[in-house]
């Protein structure tokens, strides 16, 4: 597939640009899972989700790609983003998430609360005495950017993919969105991490009751035993004809429901409502839901969130290649207001938990399932018993369900609140 527009990078196929992509993730993957000494401490202090996005960059920074001329973003986003989120969010089982009890899900809402008005309140107490780090004249305004910051710690790289096309967000700043996004979050998993060595000591402060724990793990346990199975050829085929099949319906559907809004009621342009991708995104997410009361969800037992895994992972690989790992220097102001946003979201799971005398296991794979999604969730939980995994899992499943419509709410409010600068 060749570009189309005249470029100066040293390759100008998209099919060569693919291959590229597939063996950056290829490696990434490979080292990052290898028992040998030095890669094992290579990532213990450099996440494997920054260099999905890392390596690509270098390629498009040294002028070897470019992804601001190649195709291979707009295939990944329209096509590979929405069958993704089918994917990951056709396995909730809403009855399993009740049976975690309401502390369980308190803790979740909270943490997502706490995102959706972190960003926000950063943005306020930033602009008191620094409005020019939180502002930006178009179209490279810092709430547009942290957008998909928002989307990424409400359920994911998906979510985050949805908000960088849904909101428009300059390339020039979105990499240092990157770079906060992954070092604040690996930070506060961190903090995590270390509460979950203390869990005892923590629960016993707060007088939390974990009995509740042992009977979900024991559920888990028995769930994974009833269904797991080896995915067969059919499984993966049916898998693309749920995931690409609700892409299509959902390019149908926002066909339909962005011309109706643009022709009647353009007003809401300012809401992303008359955006064809924001309707793509929103019809897919509710595609998935819808699925997850049906047999489809049962794909889930053969591996379908991997799959969609894959869909995520080349999604981040094209994203990189759109990135100049230069620019991330030019806002380092920004690093900032990631700090008071992840702080305001730890201030109100904390304060919540006390309240509710919740477990330390809840507080942290509730707040982990928002801002690692899948990828990580499941490494918070596993922290406090190997069983309890995925449970991580199941709350960041429901966090790719909720990513959608929670970072976009966020992205209005942050558009509310942020100063107004010159064009």
């Amino acid at each position: 597939m060749a570009n189309p527009i005249a470029t100066q990078a040293l390759i100008q196929n998209d099919g060569v640009v693919v291959g590229i992509l597939a063996l950056c993730l290829g490696l990434v993957f490979y080292t990052s899972n290898s028992p040998h000494r030095f890669w094992r401490g290579f990532y213990r202090y450099v996440p494997a989700l920054l260099m999905c996005y890392l390596l690509p960059a270098i390629f498009n920074s040294l002028g070897v790609i470019d992804g601001e001329y190649s195709q291979v973003y707009f295939v990944t986003s329209r096509f590979l983003l929405p069958a993704s989120l089918v994917l990951l969010t056709l396995s909730i089982d809403l009855r399993k998430i009740v049976a975690l009890g309401p502390k369980a899900l308190i803790m979740f809402f909270t943490g997502t609360v706490g995102i959706v008005i972190g960003g926000p309140i950063a943005i306020l107490v930033v602009s008191v005495f620094s409005p020019e780090t939180v502002g930006g004249a178009a179209p490279n305004e810092i709430w547009r950017g942290m957008t998909t910051i928002a989307g990424s710690w409400i359920g994911g790289g998906a979510n985050q993919a949805a908000m960088y096309e849904m909101w428009e967000v300059s390339d020039e700043i979105f990499p240092t969105m990157i770079a906060v996004d992954i070092i604040v979050a690996n930070i506060w998993m961190a903090v995590l991490l270390v509460m979950a060595s203390r869990a005892r000591e923590l629960d016993a402060r707060r007088g939390a009751d974990t009995s509740a724990i042992e009977v979900v793990r024991e559920a888990v346990e028995h769930f994974q035993r009833e269904h797991a199975r080896t995915p067969m050829l059919p499984d993966f085929m049916l898998m693309m004809a749920a995931g690409l099949g609700a892409t299509g319906a959902a390019h149908l559907g926002a066909d339909i429901i962005s011309l109706y809004i643009t022709n009647h009621h353009p007003e809401l342009a300012r809401f992303s409502l008359t955006s064809h991708f924001f309707w793509l995104i929103v019809i897919a997410t509710t595609l998935g839901l819808v699925f997850s009361f049906t047999r489809i969800k049962h794909l889930e037992a053969a591996g379908a969130h991997k799959i969609g895994s894959v869909f995520i992972y080349f999604l981040v690989a094209s994203i990189g290649m759109k990135m100049d790992i230069t620019a991330v220097v030019n806002h380092p102001g920004i690093f900032l207001v990631g700090m008071l946003w992840m702080g305001v979201h730890a201030c109100l799971l904390l304060l919540v938990a006390r309240v509710i005398k919740a477990p330390t296991f809840f507080l942290a794979v509730g707040s982990q399932a928002n801002v690692g999604g899948a990828a990580s969730a499941p490494v918070v939980a596993a922290a406090f018993h190997p069983s309890l995994a995925p449970v991580g899992v199941l709350l960041a499943v429901l966090g790719y369900a909720l990513g959608t419509y929670a970072a976009w709410f966020c992205g209005v409010l942050m558009q509310m609140v942020a100063p107004v600068s010159g064009g």
